[in-house]
């Protein structure tokens, strides 16, 4: 497990004064990340969005380590190749250190854009660890919907109206489809409970392969929370098991987080703070709120039976 009074001791390699919201979940997934990683050389590949526009901005940047802008759909792609040409030079003889490749990308260029670029990384094999901040939203280009939203989330292009109720999909499992893959390490986590996220990075980062780490991270403009509730937020999607959190090491389920106190939660109670679901709490939608409780009961069941757990 991750120790709190060895990672205080570690430097900080996100600095302050960057251009991140107050309560915004990305710039604490990326502190912990780094914090994690220790004194290991790490070079990070960000793809476009919230994270590198708000932490790079010409001429300033808020990155104290090796920093290499992506394009939208192709972080894993541009890491994979640094990392490639990193094995070269050990091979050669012209490089000695061991360096860690973190790629980091959003929901919306990891689910939907690049996920051809993480697909082609993860199965060929290159040692890095994907990072996939999960605001269930592309929210630096206007909150529109993305295959990580919520069935029932209010977006930009999934409004609510008089003829639809929010986005009508459920979300895509994009873990499950990269524990397809039979890499050494995937997990889910919440930038809430910064003791598991920070052993998780330091076990991705231990592994020899790739490695996948998909972590709630609230965005208190797309979510319309208050910037003080964000980590409340998203352990309330524990609570109510909206997001399960486990890890898949070789293969093996492990639970790593259940709901506090030992009792799951409505789904209601993830919602009502959040104006994205505010129409959810309408008498009329009652019909609604209870498919999306059967359905998150019967994922929850499922992830409970991979890990060999009980109700």
């Amino acid at each position: 497990m991750a120790n709190l009074k060895e990672l205080s001791k570690n430097a900080e390699r996100l600095t302050g004064g960057h251009r991140l919201c107050a309560g915004c979940g990305a710039g604490t997934m990326a502190r912990q990340t780094l914090l994690a990683a220790g004194n290991k050389p790490v070079v990070v590949v960000s793809a476009t969005g919230c994270l590198e526009v708000s932490t790079t901005v010409f001429p300033y940047s808020a990155w104290k380590t090796p920093f290499f802008h992506s394009a939208f759909e192709n972080s894993a792609a541009t890491a994979s190749g640094i990392e490639a040409a990193y094995v070269s030079l050990k091979k050669q003889g012209k490089l000695t250190d061991d360096i860690r490749f973190v790629a980091f990308g959003g929901d919306g260029g990891t689910y939907d854009i690049g996920l051809q670029s993480l697909s082609g990384a993860m199965e060929r094999g290159h040692r890095l660890l994907y990072v996939c901040y999960n605001n269930e939203a592309y929210m630096n280009t206007g909150i529109q919907r993305s295959s990580a939203t919520p069935q029932g989330a209010s977006a930009t292009t999934s409004p609510v109206g008089k003829v639809k109720q929010g986005k009508e999909q459920h979300k895509k499992d994009l873990t499950a489809i990269i524990v397809a893959h039979n890499i050494p390490y995937a997990a889910q986590s919440i930038i809430g409970n910064w003791n598991d996220y920070m052993t998780k990075v330091q076990k991705a980062l231990d592994t020899d392969g790739p490695a996948f780490i998909n972590v709630m991270t609230p965005c208190r403009l797309g979510w319309g929370c208050k910037p003080e509730d964000s980590m409340e937020t998203v352990r309330l999607a524990v609570d109510t098991c909206i997001w399960p959190v486990y890890e898949v090491v070789n293969g093996v389920y492990k639970l790593t987080m259940k709901p506090r106190g030992g009792e799951k939660k409505p789904v209601m109670e993830f919602f009502k703070n959040q104006v994205r679901f505010k129409h959810l709490l309408k008498p009329e939608n009652a019909e609604l709120v209870a498919s999306i409780q059967a359905d998150v009961d019967a994922k929850w069941n499922k992830i409970l039976a991979l890990c060999g757990e009980t109700k």
